[in-house]
């Protein structure tokens, strides 16, 4: 079995090199970098420590397919650049692609914070009662089953939403419960009930169906959006 990871990445090159030290643990694993114009120095790194680096437009749902049709891997696992994967989530990961469908991870915020303990807890729970996760949970897929959903849907915000809502028609998903952590740079700088409020406000109107491109000039405007890893 060939399996892929796809890091989209947009100035983040501390956690890239970060990732891909930890992904280096299971050999196997193609890791495919898709730099979306950084100025950091992410792009240098993922030329030089990833086995496939691919330069295109900025925008996560645009990198990741382009990341996707790269690769090699039977199966891809979509995991953001400020992720961390621990040689257990690798494990668990390698469990579930002995079956063909899709996925995602439990999450775990990078706080010590008793709110974010809360926090991660109603995501978990959230994405095990709707089969919808988000990409911090480190989506994967069997690449048959990711093209009979279409690919990654090539949307500018929410495309991780998107992706769900359409595999989730196709097959049901799987969650691991072993889980991978991210960072929470942006709910420690802008606070935890702001953070909840913005991402529930823009979801929402996702599901009521307001334009993903306008969502993401709202998303970027706000102040409370931490842009700095996000395509």
């Amino acid at each position: 079995m060939i399996a892929s990871v796809v890091v989209p990445v947009w100035n983040d090159a501390e956690g890239l090199r970060r990732l891909i030290g930890d992904l280096r643990a299971d050999s196997a694993l193609e890791i495919v970098v898709v730099d979306g114009g950084s100025e950091d120095g992410a792009a240098a790194i993922g030329c030089a420590e990833a086995d496939v680096f691919v330069a295109g437009r900025r925008g996560r749902g645009q990198q990741l397919g382009l990341g996707a049709e790269s690769a090699r891997g039977d199966w891809l696992w979509f995991l953001h650049a400020d992720s961390r994967i621990s040689t257990a989530a690798l494990t668990a990961f390698r469990a579930a692609a002995n079956t063909p469908g899709w996925g995602w991870f439990a999450v775990r915020l990078a706080s010590d914070r008793p709110a974010l303990r809360v926090v991660e807890a109603a995501m978990n729970r959230r994405s095990r009662l709707t089969g919808i996760a988000t990409g911090d949970q480190g989506i994967f897929v069997h690449r048959r089953l990711l093209d009979a959903a279409g690919g990654v849907p090539a949307q500018p915000l929410m495309e991780d939403i998107e992706l769900c809502k359409r595999l989730r028609r196709l097959a049901k998903p799987r969650c691991q419960r072993t889980p991978i952590e991210t960072s929470a740079r942006r709910w420690e700088r802008f606070g935890v009930a702001r953070t909840v409020t913005t991402m529930w406000r823009l979801r929402l109107r996702y599901f009521l169906g307001a334009d993903p491109i306008r969502l993401a000039r709202l998303y970027y405007a706000d102040d409370g959006a931490d842009s700095r890893n996000q395509p």
